[in-house]
Formats: C-alpha cells, sequence, structure tokens
C-alpha cells in the first residue's frame, strides 16, 4: 500500500491519497521493521494504532473516511489486497453515511466478511459473516457494497422504526437505488417479516420519500379520505413539466406540500417554494401547505383542511390543468 521510503521519509502525496493508512502486514512487506512499527505508535509518536494491525501514519485525529478504511484493513484476510473488496467491504450505516446518507450511524463500523470466517469485533467494527457476497463498489477509496445492500444491512441491525424509515427513503431519495430494488433486496435477505422493514418498503414503493410522507401516509390511512399519489411528477397539458407534489389527487386536482424549515434556511429556497406553488394554482390544482411538525402534531387541522380543498373541488367549474405522469402505484409483494 505505501512504499518504505514513504513511511520513514518525507514523501507525503502518496500516503494521503492512500489515507494514511497501513496494515502491520502491508508495513512489514514494505520492509518496515517490527519494532519500528512498535515504536513509531507509542503514544506521542508520528502513527497512531487505530485497530489491532491498523495503523494511521499521522499525528492528527482520524476523518470518517480514515476510520471507515481502517474497519475495512482490519477485516480484511492479511494477506488479501484490501482494497479489492474481496475479502471485505464496508456496508451498513457506515457505508451510507460515506454517501452522504443523513442520520447514517457510521459507528460501529460494519463489515462484510465471507462466512465461515470469524473475526473479533471491536467497539467500532462489527464485522459480519455472510454467504451472500455481493458486487463491491469503491466509495470515496472505500471498499463498500453498493447502496442497495448497504441500506439493507443497515435496516437488519437497526432498532428504531422511525430510524428505518427516514434512513431507507434518504436512500431512495438520494437516487442511490429504486424502491423496487431494495424491496427485493430486503426480501432476498429475509427482512421483510420484521413490522418495520415490511412498513418502511411499503412505503416506498408508494411513492413516500421521507418520514414526514410517511407520516402523512399513516394519518391519511386511518381516513375515508381518497389515496392520493405519492412524489407524482405533474405536466400541463402540453407536456411541460410544472412539479411534483408531496401527495396528490388526480381526480380532484388537489395537492399536499409538506415544506420543512430545514430546506428553507434561504431566501432562493423559499423563493423557489413560492415560485412553485403558484405554478401548481395558476393550473388549477388546489395547494394544502403543511410542515413536518404540523403532520406530527396538528394532524386534525392538516385533514380537515384536505377535506375542504377536496370537497371544493367537486364543484369546480373546470378541472385542473394538470397530468399525473411516469408514476405508478405499485402492489407490496406478500411475504410468507
Amino acid at each position: 500500500m505505501i512504499t518504505p521510503q514513504q513511511h520513514i521519509g518525507t514523501s507525503a502525496p502518496a500516503p494521503r491519497r492512500r489515507c494514511n493508512l497501513a496494515t502491520r502486514h502491508q508495513l512489514i512487506a514494505a520492509g518496515v521493521p517490527d519494532g519500528t512499527i512498535t515504536s513509531r505508535s507509542r503514544p506521542g509518536g508520528p502513527w497512531q494504532r487505530l485497530l489491532p494491525r491498523v495503523y494511521l501514519l499521522q499525528t492528527g485525529p482520524p476523518d470518517q473516511r480514515q476510520r471507515a478504511l481502517a474497519a475495512v484493513l482490519y477485516a480484511a484476510e492479511p494477506a488479501s489486497d484490501p482494497l479489492s473488496g474481496d475479502t471485505a467491504a464496508l456496508t451498513g450505516g457506515a457505508a451510507l453515511a460515506l454517501l452522504g446518507i443523513r442520520d447514517a450511524p457510521s459507528t460501529p463500523a460494519d463489515v462484510l466478511i465471507h462466512a465461515p470466517r470469524r473475526l473479533a469485533g471491536t467497539p467500532v467494527v462489527r464485522p459480519l459473516p455472510t454467504t451472500r457476497w455481493p458486487r463491491t463498489i469503491t466509495i470515496s477509496g472505500v471498499p463498500s457494497t453498493r447502496p442497495v445492500r448497504a441500506a439493507a444491512d443497515f435496516a437488519a441491525r437497526a432498532e428504531d422504526p422511525d430510524r428505518i424509515r427516514s434512513t431507507l427513503a434518504h436512500v431512495v431519495q438520494a437516487g442511490w437505488c429504486h424502491p423496487q430494488d431494495l424491496h427485493t433486496e430486503l426480501r432476498a435477505a429475509r427482512l421483510l417479516g420484521r413490522p418495520a422493514v415490511r412498513a418502511a418498503a411499503a412505503e416506498l414503493l408508494a411513492g413516500v420519500r421521507s418520514i414526514a410522507e410517511a407520516r402523512a401516509r399513516d394519518t391519511l390511512k386511518g381516513t375515508d379520505l381518497p389515496a392520493p399519489l405519492w412524489n407524482a411528477r405533474l405536466h400541463t397539458l402540453e407536456g411541460a413539466f410544472l412539479a411534483s407534489p408531496d401527495a396528490y389527487w388526480p381526480d380532484e386536482g388537489v395537492a399536499l406540500e409538506i415544506d420543512s424549515a430545514e430546506y428553507h434556511y434561504t431566501r432562493d429556497a423559499w423563493h423557489a417554494t413560492l415560485r412553485r406553488r403558484l405554478r401548481l394554482e395558476a393550473h388549477g390544482v388546489l395547494v394544502v401547505s403543511a410542515t413536518p411538525s404540523m403532520i406530527r402534531d396538528s394532524p386534525a387541522e392538516v385533514l380537515a383542511a384536505l377535506r375542504t380543498l377536496l370537497t371544493l373541488a367537486g364543484s369546480r367549474p373546470a378541472p385542473p390543468e394538470a397530468l399525473a405522469r411516469g408514476h405508478q402505484q405499485l402492489l407490496l409483494f406478500r411475504t410468507g
């Protein structure tokens, strides 16, 4: 991974490209004496022992990427190329965190290894033996599973239903995988028997893309209101794109927009939201706007507003000039 000159000398660019990490096996193979490794990694020395047999060749603290790669180096078979993804691959929350998935936990880092091989875990690394070895990719230089497998491995070990909902929704919303592919992966991992995972998968198949939308869907399911389309793409009658509201009732021309303050910190973002609403209303779509906290804390008020607009829509002289395209309500597969 690094030459002896790069360890002991002053050549910095190449180690930086490799995250300044190396295993004891790599250091010895590169000609660094065992005693040198020990002395340099003592407290106050120029190197740090991050994990058993894994060293950070710098004095500063490791960043998220270095911690993730160190976990893979620890889990890889000693004689293998640890960057190949053949014997160890980052997965679960740590892999999703490298992709920028919000709230995905980076520790402990889940790392796949081939079953029946066993490896002791540490407080920051959780080796996961598997007989279903996946195709691997590289995320920021770290051998990892594809996002769809990382999401399934995260769901397998998460306990909080809202965390499962939110994280899986973010993976799909960010475009890292299609909900149907995620559903297939969850089924292959035999995870759809878990109520929280099954519910999250059903929401994604229905078009839900955030936990706020999931809560809105839960609220609507307990009423006599018709089921909406979720995240449908609306176009003008001439085919120009209008908007993609969170929920849309095509027969009535009513939309529900869930606007979080988190995305409206800037003036431009707020203006973009107002312009989207104006486009919808200019084409006859009636819009109810609510925040995630309103959905959570005052669902009756949101339902009352929706009920009023859905009722008014039936007496309008002209239908809305908007068409929902490119959307299909998918059926949820039954599992045994």
